[in-house]
């Protein structure tokens, strides 16, 4: 139950009230949310749309998850699953938070919230390279990991010209013997290590710019074409300009930031700033779906043990007295219902 004595059917003002709060809607949000929600305080996700999971034309390494499956039906089965359990799913861009004696106000582009806690999972945007490019998904790509697998033996492009892209393309020799390097008329900027490292594996380094794109009736890519007038088949690729990441809530919050912009957090998605947590693509690690499902889950939990209410701790005891069976659960009634509700149906 709230400090406050709210629920979230409750209002400050124009102020809606929930416990927890968590920015962005991708699979590390998502999880977060599902766990705060069954684990029993009010909760709502404030989503703009969008983002790198919702871009996924299939869904990879995901056990349980049929490749099949596109990152917009991967996201739409979390939303439903978390609203079967009472979370609110508002799809709202959250401009400005600030900190309000021991919580959190929010205003979004549809009205304001109070939170105790805050979750952002806002991600980052990749860089991306200058028409004209493959149509994403279908010979354009941004996670080695997730997608390597799909070109085992097929030729295969690496856009870019720093050290990420030099690298990446030595690291596809691991699953194809043809690889390209597109520099796109830039200058390399790699080190003179990675320079090394590059004459050393049979990476093809292209320098001149892409003109054009040539696609198969399936939409995939087939080719490119260069401004020497050379035609260079390929399966697909990968293009490396570095990340954006949305840390402009938690930079205003006074959350610290690391060099490369990602937000710090502790193992459970705790920054440096009370109450305030971040969980996946915005934070330092993988960039992989069930990586930020792992943290969005260990954030729920972090979270949970924060703000419930039993059991009470000796001092507390002794200042509040006992706890009675008028005092719990400690659950709002609405989320009571709705789990009342929710185990009926799964016994149908």
């Amino acid at each position: 139950m709230s400090n406050h004595g709210l629920t979230n059917q409750d209002a400050i003002g124009d102020e809606q009230y929930y416990e927890v709060v968590v920015v962005g809607g991708g699979p590390a949000g998502l999880t977060t949310a599902l766990y705060a929600t069954r684990l029993g305080h009010e909760t709502a996700v404030f989503d703009r749309g969008g983002g790198r999971a919702a871009m996924m034309q299939e869904t990879h390494n995901v056990i349980g998850t049929p490749e099949s499956v596109s990152g917009t039906e991967f996201l739409s089965t979390a939303v439903d699953q978390i609203q079967s359990y009472g979370a609110d799913y508002r799809r709202e861009f959250v401009t400005n938070i600030e900190r309000v004696d021991d919580a959190f106000a929010l205003e979004t582009t549809d009205g304001l919230a109070v939170a105790e806690r805050v979750v952002l999972a806002t991600g980052f945007s990749d860089g991306r390279p200058d028409p004209p490019l493959p149509r994403t998904g279908r010979g354009l790509h941004y996670c080695l990991h997730c997608d390597a697998y799909m070109f085992v033996d097929e030729p295969v492009y690496v856009m870019g010209h720093g050290e990420s892209a030099a690298h990446v393309a030595m690291i596809m020799l691991n699953y194809t013997d043809d690889v390209d390097l597109l520099l796109r008329g830039e200058e390399p900027t790699w080190s003179d290590e990675t320079a090394t490292m590059l004459e050393g594996h049979p990476v093809d380094i292209v320098r001149e710019d892409v003109t054009g794109v040539r696609n198969g009736d399936d939409g995939w890519l087939e080719a490119l074409e260069f401004a020497d007038g050379a035609v260079r088949e390929y399966r697909g690729g990968f293009a490396m300009y570095g990340s954006e990441y949305n840390n402009d809530l938690a930079a205003d919050l006074g959350a610290e930031i690391n060099d490369d912009g990602t937000v710090a957090v502790d193992d459970h998605g705790r920054t440096s700033v009370e109450g305030l947590y971040a969980v996946g693509d915005l934070t330092p690690g993988h960039n992989q779906v069930p990586v930020a499902m792992g943290q969005g889950a260990k954030a729920g939990i972090a979270i949970h043990k924060s703000l419930r209410e039993f059991p009470k701790s000796v001092a507390e005891l002794e200042a509040e007295g006992t706890v009675t069976t008028n005092d719990v659960p400690a659950m709002a009634p609405d989320l009571r219902s709705q789990a009342s509700d929710h185990s009926a149906a799964e016994g149908d």
